[in-house]
């Protein structure tokens, strides 16, 4: 009739009944079970491996700094390195090899100059600062925490040096012993220095003459057609973004070295040259950089001029060029091209200044581009990349797959 179930017949195979499933003595249903706990104990073992292995990786990348750190070096400088080295060898016709060994010569040659020019001032500087704490006392007799922050940052610098630090009551006599144990001490430290120096310098030139085939080696190993666009899409947009991005920080660094050696200049200030490097090397630290040299020329201000007011000019102006140069100046030049979330700048300064000290510092932004151009090109990672920064483009930030639709699905 219809509308009746006829009961199965004997042999046929019964779908099981939800009361079967649901019940804990069902051999099924502890099978079940057994698979969701397996499956939850390898997720929790892959995450356990994975997480060993970023401590593995950032346990070997904090102890051979020495060896890692010029190769890294050597790789930001490549890339600042792209539009001098496509002039000489892509326009003028020079070849590889000797536009190479012109840029680094030209490089080698200004860092050489800048820093015989500046460290004669910074080693006396550096001597006289025990010395003249108790002129900041004296100057700032309602405000002891800066002097003794003052004390302990010569600590830290003494200790880098491998100089013991002298305390004030230091006498006069001795400055001529002080100044040449420190001399000494940062000659020791500029051999080390010069080493690793001489390294990258190495590796640049490689990286500059055999770059291009390296990468094509890379590209030819990948098995799959996409993953070679791939890597040729990352590669192509680090370049790109990276090298814009060190170009114009760079010019602009360059600027603001300029702006504070005329300013120190201008208003008396003892070293300018001095002054203007270290406000040029600074701006490259992202915010902290910039607070640091203002402090700075605060503290050398008070004990080159007899008056605090006066000791003020200095770092107001030096506050005053960085804030039309970070603020207004390089975002506007950078923000339709490359763009980053200023929290995790800040996350990747203080982890990269732990990692690798003031050179972490200088290659946190370039290695944070890096990461975040990586993470554009792979889908998994792309909420990772835009979570970094940068505007929204569907197509750019999936570049394997089919392209991403924004119009709403018709009815």
């Amino acid at each position: 009739m219809p509308g009746t179930q006829l009961p199965p017949r004997s042999g046929e195979n019964r779908a099981p009944d939800s009361a079967d499933t649901g019940n804990p003595e069902n051999p099924m249903h502890a099978d079940i079970i057994q698979q969701a706990m397996l499956r939850r104990m390898f997720r929790l073992r892959d995450i356990c491996i994975l997480i060993l292995a970023v401590l593995a990786v950032f346990y070997s990348l904090y102890f051979a700094a020495a060896i890692i750190l010029p190769f890294v070096f050597a790789i930001v400088v490549n890339l600042l390195m792209v539009g001098p080295m496509r002039l000489l060898n892509g326009r003028l016709r020079v070849p590889k090899p000797l536009a190479a060994l012109v840029l680094i010569a030209a490089m080698a040659a200004l860092v050489a100059a800048i820093g015989l020019a500046v460290s004669v001032p910074a080693a006396a500087w550096l001597a006289r600062i025990p010395r003249s704490l108790p002129t900041l006392q004296a100057k700032f007799a309602v405000l002891h925490a800066p002097v003794h922050a003052l004390q302990h940052l010569y600590d830290h610098l003494a200790i880098l040096f491998h100089a013991r630090a002298q305390g004030p009551q230091a006498s006069v006599g001795a400055e001529p012993a002080t100044l040449t144990r420190i001399g000494s001490r940062v000659l020791l430290g500029t051999r080390t220095f010069m080493g690793e120096f001489m390294t990258m310098l190495l590796m640049l030139f490689f990286l500059m003459t055999e770059g291009d085939s390296l990468l094509r080696r890379i590209v030819e190993i990948m098995p799959t057609f996409a993953d070679k666009r791939r890597i040729v899409q990352i590669a192509t947009q680090i370049e790109r973004n990276v090298s814009l991005y060190l170009a114009t920080i760079t010019i602009m660094n360059l600027a603001v070295g300029v702006l504070n050696f005329l300013q120190c200049w201008l208003t008396g200030m003892p070293n300018p040259l001095l002054w203007g490097v270290l406000a040029f090397l600074l701006n490259y630290v992202p915010i902290i950089g910039p607070l640091t040299g203002v402090v700075i020329y605060f503290l050398v201000g008070i004990l080159a001029f007899p008056s605090i007011f006066y000791a003020l000019l200095p770092p107001a102006i030096y506050l005053c060029i960085h804030i039309m140069e970070g603020e207004t100046i390089t975002p506007m030049l950078l923000a339709k091209r490359f763009t980053l979330n200023p929290v995790l700048v800040m996350a990747s300064l203080m982890f990269w200044d732990w990692m690798w000290g003031i050179a972490g510092a200088f290659l946190s932004v370039p290695l944070l581009a890096v990461f975040k151009i990586f993470c554009d090109h792979i889908d998994a990672l792309t909420p990772l990349g835009h979570l970094l920064g940068g505007p929204v483009r569907p197509r750019s930030l999936r570049t394997i797959g089919p392209p991403v639709s924004t119009t709403a699905p018709a009815k």
